[in-house]
């Protein structure tokens, strides 16, 4: 394995555990994404992964594709397998990237990809019932990360912005529910 894209490989393996467990009559189930019903989240994420191959010039935008409708778990499996090779080509990492809302690095679209990925499998867990402690080291690091890169320009009502307002999470929380609070999500 590629030691750049290790995070987003854990970051892969931890939503897919998810999706794994998703049954098709609750496509339907809101999620603490309020604006986002759980087909929407597994859209997004299929979706996302897609987007961050495209916008370092290796893959293509899938607009409008409904992944849930059909075997969204290959789906997915087939967007991680390209968007990690994608991110492991030499030199990538150092691309300048032009985005909507600004230039990144190859490095800084990954952190992208990797905390968008992990985080909407949080939302899946929790949309569907399931522990929300998902790969307590990846987590940690990603919370740090993101402590760094996501200001409150990044941040507003759902829907509008990347991001909600941060919340607070319990004392006792654990580092995905952390990170989850940090991005807007309410613990």
């Amino acid at each position: 394995m590629n030691p750049d894209t290790h995070r987003l490989d854990r970051a892969f393996a931890s939503t897919r555990s998810v999706l794994a467990q998703i049954r098709p009559d609750q496509l339907g189930d809101p999620t603490p994404c309020s604006s986002w019903d759980v087909r929407a989240v597994i859209n997004h994420v299929i979706g996302s992964a897609h987007w961050a191959t495209a916008s370092i010039g290796l893959g293509v935008e899938s607009a409008d594709v409904d992944f849930a409708a059909g075997d969204f778990l290959a789906s997915y499996d087939d967007c991680a397998r390209a968007a990690l090779a994608a991110f492991g080509t030499d030199g990538i990492l150092d691309l300048t990237v032009r985005l909507a809302f600004g230039e990144f690095s190859g490095a800084e679209v990954l952190g992208m990809a990797e905390a968008d990925q992990f985080t909407h499998g949080w939302d899946l867990a929790r949309a569907i019932g399931l522990p929300t402690d998902l790969d307590p080291g990846l987590a940690e690091e990603l919370l740090a990360t993101t402590q760094k890169t996501i200001t409150e320009a990044y941040r507003g009502p759902d829907g509008a912005a990347p991001f909600g307002p941060e919340r607070t999470a319990p004392a006792d929380a654990a580092p995905a529910d952390r990170l989850a609070a940090f991005l807007g999500r309410t613990v």
